[in-house]
């Protein structure tokens, strides 16, 4: 299947409560794990090395390689290990317990992708391509952050938007 055949919907997870693993230490990882701390504290990080800042974040860092019991009771997955092959198992564990896997830089193993996002309060904006044109959907938010912040976009307490 080619990237252009792919269909995601845009939709808003409740992640109240539910348990998220990110397995995968590194770049990429870490940039996963910054945008998702920004919705909640809770998650687990499962990798042997932990990219620079990841200690920073709220979020519970197991070092080890990963294994299939690492997914008992997880509702959703980040697979980030820069290791294509890692990756596919992964995934296939994840499918085969009915786990929603984002596998990074592979949109056609996704069940689901992050979007670009800009967040200020409870109001989230998110830009996405379909894992078309990721740098599009980011200099669209880019644009919609900039109006916001120089007062062109109002969006907390505006009852206009």
């Amino acid at each position: 299947m080619k990237r252009k055949d792919l269909t995601f919907l845009p939709v808003a997870i409740n992640i109240t409560g539910k348990k998220i693993l990110i397995v995968g230490g590194g770049k990429v990882s870490y940039h996963k794990a910054t945008v998702l701390s920004r919705f909640t504290g809770e998650a687990t990080v499962v990798s042997p090395r932990f990219h620079e800042g990841f200690h920073a974040l709220p979020f519970t860092l197991i070092k080890k390689e990963y294994s299939k019991d690492d997914l008992e009771g997880v509702s959703l997955v980040y697979i980030c290990t820069e290791n294509e092959q890692l990756n596919g198992q992964i995934k296939r564990d994840a499918a085969e317990r009915g786990v929603p896997a984002c596998v990074c830089d592979n949109p056609r193993l996704c069940d689901f992708t992050s979007p670009a996002i800009f967040k200020q309060g409870d109001i989230c904006i998110a830009v996405s391509s379909g894992a078309r044109d990721v740098r599009r959907s980011i200099a669209v938010r880019n644009r919609i952050e900039a109006l916001v912040k120089n007062g062109e976009l109002k969006i907390e307490g505006d009852d206009t938007v």
